[in-house]
């Protein structure tokens, strides 16, 4: 039924649906939430709140997966800060510990699941090699955005620049 009775009040589901599609109307018109509220008789919050509400994401998804990186820890903290959802870092250290401490199974099926997970992203930063690079580009079968950070094979840590960083990121979810 469209009305729903909550103690003395009796509420139009029909009233309410249509509201909702004319601010979303107006919004989609290029109207500012300020404007939208007046012609619709709410308040500007309301209308700022119901689109957090339904806000699902926005601009593209992006993952970063990168190594050898010196600097991982302020790296990760800027992805975070710019919203990137998958993370994957590794200091040189790291990168020769994921790969001695486990059988060649286990590192193979360790491997297809990160690829798995990185192919559901609109975008893959890939940070590392050339030839790093050129194999994720063939792998993932998707964007790719590479940041090299040497010639293969690379030794060593290597620092990566967090502005130059977060600007592409930010390019990349504006696109």
């Amino acid at each position: 039924m469209d009305l729903i009775r909550i103690g003395d009040k009796l509420i139009s589901r029909r009233k309410i649906n249509s509201t909702l599609e004319r601010i979303f109307a107006l919004r989609c018109r290029g109207f500012s939430q300020q404007e939208t509220a007046r012609q619709v008789g709410v308040d500007r919050s309301f209308v700022s709140r119901l689109e957090s509400l339904g806000e699902i994401r926005r601009g593209r998804r992006i993952a970063v997966v990168g190594f050898p990186v010196a600097n991982k820890a302020e790296l990760e903290n800027m992805l975070r800060q710019e919203g990137v959802e998958y993370i994957l870092l590794l200091t040189d250290a790291e990168r020769w510990d994921f790969v001695r401490k486990k059988s060649g199974l286990e590192l193979l099926n360790q491997l297809m699941e990160i690829v798995a997970r990185v192919r559901d992203y609109d975008v893959v930063v890939i940070i590392g090699s050339d030839y790093r690079i050129k194999v994720s580009e063939a792998l993932l079968g998707r964007e790719v955005v590479g940041v090299e950070i040497g010639s293969s094979p690379i030794r060593g840590d290597r620092e990566v620049n967090v502005e130059e960083l977060r600007s592409l990121v930010r390019g990349l979810v504006e696109r």
